[in-house]
């Protein structure tokens, strides 16, 4: 035989390598799955969050205009205050709860986000939520 033609002896194989990689393959999907699916839950709580806040800032718009005639505090009327929040959610096709006082407006927004890859190992979605309050300001100067 030429040192061009040498043979390959497999009979000293003994399935090593094929162990190590029926572990080492579903532990890797398992980070990547881990770092795709945690990363893409946390942008779906900042966009909740965000929603939460602007419509918490659109309720506190609604001023009580009796309150505002009669020269007294600037106090929010719940009523207008819920009704515009739920508009602006309305506007961004986003649910949420929403509750007001005459003091503040608060809105909770909850979001679900479709796993990708740990929809493999059967984790199908993560329920998100993001909560804001706002209080009406009339002035920066004294608010």
């Amino acid at each position: 035989m030429t040192s061009n033609n040498r043979m390959i002896d497999l009979r000293g194989d003994d399935g090593n390598a094929t162990a190590f990689v029926v572990v080492l393959v579903p532990a890797l999907i398992a980070v990547a799955g881990l770092v795709l699916d945690l990363g893409l839950a946390m942008n779906a709580r900042v966009h909740a969050l965000a929603v939460a806040e602007e419509a918490a800032r659109a309720g506190a718009g609604a001023l009580d205009p009796v309150q505002l005639r009669h020269g007294g505090r600037p106090s929010l009327d719940p009523q207008r205050a819920q009704a515009a929040a739920r508009s602006y959610l309305a506007g961004v096709g986003e649910n949420g709860t929403v509750s007001a006082t005459a003091d503040v407006v608060t809105v909770t927004v909850r979001v679900q986000q479709p796993a990708e890859l740990l929809r493999l190992i059967g984790f199908r979605s993560f329920n998100i939520a993001g909560t804001a309050t706002a209080v009406p300001v009339t002035s920066t100067a004294n608010p």
